[in-house]
């Protein structure tokens, strides 16, 4: 092998070590594939947005507080009903199994008939 060939090679082997680096590192979190830069900067907003409000003062602490004081029980009443509809979905969904196994006895017992 030459040195170019060499060097070459161990380019290579450079682009594709990082390559594989990038893709498990983007698994982590929320950070997507498709949108690197975009997600990244999502993710560290989201993960400092609380400090960063504070420490700009962007917004004074009564405010924020009487926020949340009026939003708060929406807020839990909304999760309340999204629990709810969660159990109301798996019960669907039990019942939509039973009745397909029912129909697929029913199938099989017509198919013995004939």
């Amino acid at each position: 092998m030459t040195l170019l060939e060499i060097i070459l090679a161990i380019l290579v082997i450079v682009v594709i070590v990082i390559a594989i680096y990038f893709f498990f590192k983007g698994k982590i979190g929320k950070i997507s594939l498709t949108r690197p830069v975009e997600s990244r900067i999502d993710e560290y907003l989201d993960r400092r947005f609380e400090s960063m409000v504070t420490e700009w003062a962007l917004v004074r602490t009564p405010a924020v507080n009487r926020f949340k004081a009026q939003n708060e029980p929406v807020l839990g009443k909304n999760e309340a009903k999204v629990s709810e509809l969660q159990g109301f979905e798996r019960e669907i969904n039990n019942t939509l199994s039973r009745m397909e196994d029912r129909l697929d006895i029913l199938e099989q017992e017509i198919i013995k008939t004939n």
